[in-house]
């Protein structure tokens, strides 16, 4: 009876573990994520407001790009703050509630940008392998399905993880990660979780497949086209556009799965977990804009004509 009452009447603030930095390294850090968030946000913002202001950009390509500095914006706003006050206040607790709500944010964040390069890499497919066919396929409805399935999906497999979750009795206030994540608050858990892992497993390696599976074959296609086309400038362009968006799939499904896997691998180091977790939410939202956004030519003519106007108006 007293076992099970103090399962239940466990501290509602749970302890995170720290980055195990002296004072003036964590002041160095934090100056460091304080410039890393204020760069991802003047750039996501700049993108967005770039592409909803100029109807030029109001085609399928942009508008299912815009979805990225959104997600790029929620995914760095709910880790960010977080860490920097943790690196300035040294502050190693947070409400059960924050947590659950911090968790699942990070994860819908992870979720949906996986969702919107898929996306992304289908719109280059059809425009690059059946262009004659481009309008049709990418038509104002389908694009409006496609960002729904999007974010629909996304926010139910996300929402069913977490209900899984807080079904669970809890009997541990101590994370072992310096963020609040699914595996993390499933360590808290004194009971049964074979669901849960069951489910979150199921969904990672159905995602993967489909998704990893998609990009792969659009950018199969997408280079034998290239390689089929006789004009060296189109055919250059396009696989240096593949090339950077691939690779930066790539470093962010590494990042993100070498972070789930962790938690199953005992010996693996603390700190590498904490590199690796904490690089797989800071790395994208960075580069997102830069790859996506500022090496398209048609943003970055916009931004320029942009620039101009407000030099000229001043």
């Amino acid at each position: 009876m007293s076992s099970a009452s103090s399962i239940y009447n466990v501290s509602s603030l749970l302890s995170l573990q720290s980055f195990d930095l002296p004072p003036e390294r964590a002041i160095t850090a934090f100056v460091f994520a304080a410039l890393n968030y204020f760069i991802i946000l003047f750039c996501n913002c700049l993108l967005l407001f770039t592409i909803i202001r100029n109807k030029s950009l109001h085609h399928p390509m942009h508008i299912l790009l815009i979805n990225l500095p959104i997600n790029d914006l929620l995914g760095s706003t709910v880790l960010f703050p977080h860490i920097m006050q943790q690196l300035l206040f040294d502050t190693r607790t947070i409400t059960f509630s924050s947590c659950v709500t911090q968790a699942f944010f990070i994860h819908v964040y992870a979720l949906a940008a996986v969702f919107i390069l898929t996306a992304m890499a289908y719109d280059r497919y059809v425009a690059i392998c059946q262009p004659m066919r481009y309008n049709t396929i990418m038509s104002n409805s389908h694009l409006v399905k496609i960002i729904s399935l999007i974010w629909l999906s996304n926010w139910v497999l996300i929402a069913v993880l977490f209900i899984l979750l807080l079904r669970l009795p809890r009997c541990r206030s101590y994370l072992t990660h310096t963020y609040c994540d699914n595996p993390s608050l499933l360590q808290l858990v004194c009971a049964d979780t074979s669901i849960n892992n069951i489910y979150g497993l199921m969904i990672t390696a159905v995602c993967q497949v489909i998704t990893v599976g998609l990009i792969l074959y659009t950018y199969l296609r997408i280079l034998i086209a290239c390689f089929r086309n006789k004009s060296s400038d189109t055919r250059n362009k396009a696989l240096q556009t593949c090339g950077t968006h691939l690779i930066t799939f790539l470093l962010f499904e590494c990042l993100g799965l070498f972070t789930i896997f962790s938690y199953r691998i005992n010996n693996i180091s603390p700190h590498l977990r904490k590199f690796s977790g904490v690089a797989a939410m800071i790395i994208p939202p960075t580069l997102n804009p830069i790859i996506y956004g500022l090496r398209t030519k048609e943003i970055r003519l916009s931004l320029f004509k942009l620039f101009q106007r407000k030099v000229y108006v001043s």
